[in-house]
C-alpha cells in the first residue's frame, strides 16, 4: 500500500542538518526528518561529577516545545516527565557509545535537543543531530580525537503488515510494530527499542526491521559526515 507522503517502503524522509544554529554554544546543530525538527546544541564545562574523578563525561537532556505539536503541550517546568527523561537517557547512552571518556580528561560536555517541530522520530532526530554537535564542540575545545566513531539512529516499523523505515507521526500511532535501532558507522548496533503493539512478531521480521534501519542509517552518517564538515 502506498505511503501517505509518496516514500517507497525504504525510503527516508529528506534528512538535513545546519550546523550553527545557535550561537553560544561550542556545537549546535538544527535537524530534520521531514517535519520533525530538532535543535541539538552541545556545551562544555570543566570538571566532571564526583564519580566520574579523573574521567570525563557525557550527557544528554531533552524537552519537547510547546508549540511542537498540533496542541500546545505544558512545559516541563519540575523536571523532565518520564518520556523526556527516557529519551535523554538514550541520548546520552548513544553518544556516549562513541566518545572516549578517558580521552576527555575531566571534561563534561551536555548536549541539548529541543524539539521544535514534532512529527514521529524525535528521538532518533535528536540523536543523529546530537551527534553532530557534540563532533563540533569537541572540535571547538580541541579534543576531536575523543570521538571514536559515528552514530545515529532511525525508526522502522510495520503498517498493513509491512515494514517501513522512518515513520512519521501518521503511521507511528497506527504502527502493528514500533521500534528505534541507534547503530554506529562501522555497523555496531547501540541500542534497538522494539514493541509489538498487538500480535508478537517473529524473529523473521525483526532481522527484516533491524537491516533496514541499519540502511537508512548509513545513508544518515553521509549527511552527518557532510555537516560536521562545514
Amino acid at each position: 500500500m502506498p505511503r501517505a507522503d509518496g516514500r517507497d517502503t525504504d525510503q527516508l524522509r529528506e534528512v538535513t542538518i545546519d550546523v550553527d544554529a545557535q550561537r553560544n554554544p561550542v556545537g549546535s546543530a538544527l535537524v530534520a526528518f521531514g517535519s520533525t525538527r530538532v535543535l541539538c546544541a552541545a556545551n562544555a564545562e570543566e570538571g566532571a561529577p564526583p564519580w566520574r574523578a579523573g574521567r570525563g563525561w557525557v550527557t544528554a537532556e531533552y524537552a519537547m516545545l510547546p508549540g511542537a505539536t498540533d496542541t500546545r503541550a505544558r512545559r516541563e517546568r519540575n523536571g523532565p516527565g518520564g518520556r523526556s527523561k527516557e529519551i535523554e537517557r538514550l541520548v546520552g547512552r548513544s553518544l556516549r557509545a562513541v566518545v572516549d571518556l578517558d580521552a576527555l580528561g575531566e571534561l563534561t560536555l551536555t548536549v541539548d535537543c529541543d524539539v521544535l517541530d514534532a512529527d514521529g522520530g524525535t528521538r532518533t532526530a535528536a540523536i543523529t543531530g546530537g551527534w553532530v554537535a557534540l563532533a563540533r564542540a569537541l572540535r571547538a575545545v580541541g579534543n576531536e580525537d575523543a570521538l571514536t566513531g559515528q552514530v545515529a539512529a532511525v525508526s522502522v516499523g510495520v503498517i498493513d503488515g509491512e515494514a517501513r523505515l522512518d515513520l512519521p507521526y501518521e503511521e507511528d500511532v497506527r504502527a502493528e510494530v514500533d521500534m528505534n535501532v541507534v547503530a554506529t558507522a562501522d555497523g555496531g548496533i547501540v541500542e534497538v527499542q522494539g514493541t509489538a503493539e498487538g500480535v508478537p512478531f517473529s524473529r523473521g521480521m525483526l532481522d527484516e526491521l533491524v537491516d533496514l534501519a541499519l540502511a537508512g542509517c548509513r545513508e544518515m552518517f553521509a549527511v552527518q559526515r557532510a555537516a560536521v564538515e562545514r
